[in-house]
């Protein structure tokens, strides 16, 4: 018998889309970091769909904070929404716990999910609660509204060959608390699709070795990476910064003809925050490199 072990995360996805009917109106489904659904020629807004979950002792443990637990499962939407140009609306949270959770602690994961929220101009629209046997673990599913002005919006899929690849911030090491107390890449996203629109963007959560090749994929493209020019993070090295995840940091691909402006551009608009030129698309094919070797997967980590 196949099991998810034997087949990962992403040919698990493939194989189950076609077993559910599916709309012909969403712009982009199953695929991106967000779906995409077109609610008409009257409106210059699409609206976004995200749904995500944190589970205990896979994206947090017990002895996290549950402050920086609800933060993290709010802002993990957050940065989806950002990733396709758009931003967030209404949120709805699902908990799953045991009946032993302190009653602290859910409120202490709400208070940061509220920050989070409060932080971005989204709210909070409604949710559920559900039981799980004792022992078992912790679950906070997230399911989101956003929107994104049609002209703003962005796909993995647009890349095109000779494209440049960027990346934002520094890549790795972010279990030493970073995937805790991150802050979604949205601010720099309104003013990427206002002034030097992407061709394909996303974010980066499993990692650069794990999504690289998915959005060179969707864009129908191979890719070619420099590896020294890959942006460590302090006291981690490439194989960290590679395979890591939880960066959330910004994977996107910029046409060669706007390169030199928008990095002059970066330097003066964002002066904290590094800009990274890490390779290219190409037309086929993909550099030998570490980078297919890494990333995350659920099922075969």
């Amino acid at each position: 018998m196949i099991t998810l072990k034997d087949i990962g995360e992403d040919a698990l996805i493939q194989r189950i889309i076609p077993l559910a009917p599916r709309s012909e109106n969403p712009i982009e489904g199953p695929g991106d970091d967000c779906a995409v659904i077109d609610p008409g020629p009257h409106s210059d807004f699409l609206t976004l769909l995200k749904t995500d979950a944190l589970v205990e002792n896979i994206h947090f443990l017990p002895e996290a904070p549950a402050r920086k637990v609800g933060w993290k499962a709010a802002a993990r939407v957050v940065s989806d929404f950002a990733a396709m140009g758009g931003r967030p609306e209404c949120f709805l949270i699902t908990l799953a716990l045991s009946a032993e959770t302190p009653v602290f602690w859910v409120e202490e994961l709400y208070r940061g999910l509220g920050e989070c929220l409060l932080k971005f101009n989204a709210t909070l629209a409604g949710g559920e609660t559900s039981s799980v046997p004792h022992g078992s673990a912790a679950l906070i599913s997230v399911a989101a509204t956003g929107t994104v002005n049609r002209r703003h919006l962005v796909l993995r899929s647009g890349g095109n060959p000779g494209d440049v690849i960027f990346v934002t911030g520094h890549l790795g090491g972010s279990i030493q608390g970073k995937h805790l107390d991150f802050i979604p890449r949205i601010e720099q996203t309104d003013w990427l699709v206002a002034n030097f629109k992407p061709s394909a963007m996303m974010d980066l959560s499993d990692g650069l070795g794990k999504d690289l090749p998915r959005l060179a994929a969707a864009s129908e493209c191979g890719f070619q990476v420099d590896d020294a020019c890959i942006p460590c993070s302090p006291g981690c090295g490439l194989g960290g910064a590679i395979g890591d995840g939880e960066d959330f940091e910004l994977l996107f691909t910029m046409s060669p003809a706007q390169v030199d402006a928008l990095v002059q551009a970066w330097s003066l608009r964002f002066r904290d925050l590094r800009l990274s030129m890490i390779g290219q698309l190409t037309s086929t094919g993909a550099q030998p490199s570490l980078l297919l070797k890494g990333g995350w997967d659920h099922f075969t980590r």
